[in-house]
């Protein structure tokens, strides 16, 4: 039986620093697809709001734009109306190219939709986008600072931002990564067992209850009932304040089938 080596005592710091790599790599490609998306929209908003210029197009134009593009990109979401006018304000916001590649390209899409729908300032959504960056804010966090007046309270003192990434473990980060782009890479599994789906889900039950919406707690996760004599185990159980009753999520990892 051949004798087991022992592992160098370089190997746990090599093995830090090689984790650090692949997160900041993954982030980077990740951002890479994001920026180039954002910029696809920009270019599509600034063609829209160029010929309703020019032209005097109706939104019944826009209507069959995106009935034609989302015929002929089935697999591809982005092309619904409301976001081809989500793409002309955008375009109008920022109607230079260069300032789109940055901060706006290094947030998400639905990152920069929320700015656009609750702020109109632009120097004040400058602010915010930057502040994205540095603290790594996922939407729902950026809302709620939106709505507390962030920027009146502290805008003129926080001008400084000194990140020109968001850190590859912050939950903007993790929004970004969720984009269907190269899911290999981007350690994203593309089965899962649903076992790993709720243990990831608990993990993060914060951000997950965020997702979902005001007024939920969390009550456990295989949480046992007893009914008439039998056992059962449900995945997730939530209590919903404001509704007054008890909410409850099985996972599947595979098509539902009722028992």
């Amino acid at each position: 039986m051949p004798k087991k080596q022992s592992l160098p005592s370089t190997y746990p710091a090599f093995l830090t620093e090689l984790k650090e790599r692949i997160r900041i790599a993954r982030l980077r490609a990740a951002l890479c697809v994001n920026r180039e998306m954002i910029l696809l929209y920009w270019s599509i908003g600034r063609d829209i709001l160029d010929r309703q210029r020019r032209e005097g197009w109706r939104s019944e134009v826009i209507n069959r734009l995106s009935e034609d593009l989302r015929r002929e990109f089935p697999e591809t979401r982005g092309f619904s109306r409301s976001n081809l006018f989500y793409m002309r304000a955008f375009a109008e916001a920022y109607p230079d190219e260069r300032r789109v590649q940055e901060a706006p390209g290094l947030i998400s899409w639905y990152h920069n939709c929320t700015l656009l729908d609750k702020v109109k300032g632009p120097q004040e959504r400058e602010w915010y986008t930057r502040a994205t960056i540095e603290y790594g804010w996922s939407r729902n966090v950026l809302v709620h600072q939106i709505e507390s007046r962030l920027y009146e309270r502290q805008g003129k003192a926080l001008t400084n931002f000194s990140r020109t990434l968001p850190e590859p473990d912050s939950e903007l980060a993790q929004q970004i990564t969720k984009n269907s782009y190269s899911f290999d890479f981007l350690g994203v599994a593309t089965k899962m067992h649903e076992k790993e789906i709720e243990r990831g889900l608990v993990e993060n039950i914060l951000a997950f209850i965020l997702e979902l919406g005001k007024g939920f707690s969390f009550m456990g996760s295989q949480y046992h009932l007893e009914v008439a004599g039998k056992d059962y185990y449900l995945d997730l159980l939530f209590y919903h304040v404001r509704l007054r009753c008890y909410v409850v999520l099985e996972l599947k990892a595979a098509d539902f089938k009722a028992g």
